[in-house]
């Protein structure tokens, strides 16, 4: 089973590698993905895409806009992986 922090780890690998110009930036649970980091709805939407493929999951399109920090989408995360 993959744990939190290691999803949060992916995340935030997948956001640096998608918005290269937040390299130095610290990216925490309690950041705002779209306001504290500037990454626009076309940014956000192919974060969001990645993050599916990567962890083999799928976040249904109306709750991507109820996904603001990246707390809420490390739990969007783990609410649909499998349990073991």
């Amino acid at each position: 089973m993959i744990s939190r922090e290691d999803i949060l780890n992916k995340t935030k690998e997948i956001i640096y590698e998608s918005a290269p110009e937040l390299e130095g930036i610290k990216l925490t649970e309690s950041t705002v993905i779209n306001t504290d980091t500037g990454i626009d709805s076309m940014g956000f939407t192919l974060i969001i895409c990645r993050l599916e493929a990567a962890f083999n999951v799928r976040i249904p399109s109306r709750q991507w806009q109820k996904l603001s920090s990246l707390k809420d989408v490390v739990d969007a995360i783990e609410k649909r992986l499998p349990k073991i």
